[in-house]
């Protein structure tokens, strides 16, 4: 059975409101719902209640940052299947190997584009159908 993108459910958590704002209207024009947190805890509550079928998370981030965040959703057994793709303004060789450690999917070096957006959730869920073509 395809979804459409039509209720799939994507959390972006990142301290920066612009990033925020920026991944949620991308999303939100290809037919996402998007589930938006500050920081690591923010994140924890919502991921309970509202289940995302894919994770966008920054890694630099006050009180729990990325890595702890991502190895937290990993380490829980209802959600270890979520896709996490780590987001960050750093494109360092570590950075990526120590999100791999910590159970990451993918890793986005920011500032991305709707198509690297795009395509990290058609590469993770698979069943993914955008509302509009990507040109």
């Amino acid at each position: 059975m395809e979804q459409h993108s039509e209720g799939l459910k994507v959390m972006v958590i990142d301290d920066s409101k612009t990033i925020r704002r920026t991944a949620e209207t991308l999303l939100k024009k290809v037919g996402c719902d998007v589930i938006t947190a500050v920081d690591g805890f923010d994140a924890l509550a919502k991921i309970a209640d509202t289940h995302p079928r894919i994770i966008f998370v920054d890694i630099m981030m006050p009180r729990l940052d990325g890595y702890q965040t991502c190895a937290l959703i990993k380490n829980n057994s209802s959600f270890k299947s979520t896709p996490v793709i780590m987001l960050s303004s750093k494109d360092g060789l570590f950075d990526k190997a120590k999100g791999r450690i910590v159970g990451s999917d993918q890793y986005l070096t920011k500032p991305f584009s709707k198509e690297e957006l795009l395509g990290a959730i058609k590469a993770h869920v698979p069943d993914f159908a955008p509302l509009e073509q990507v040109s």
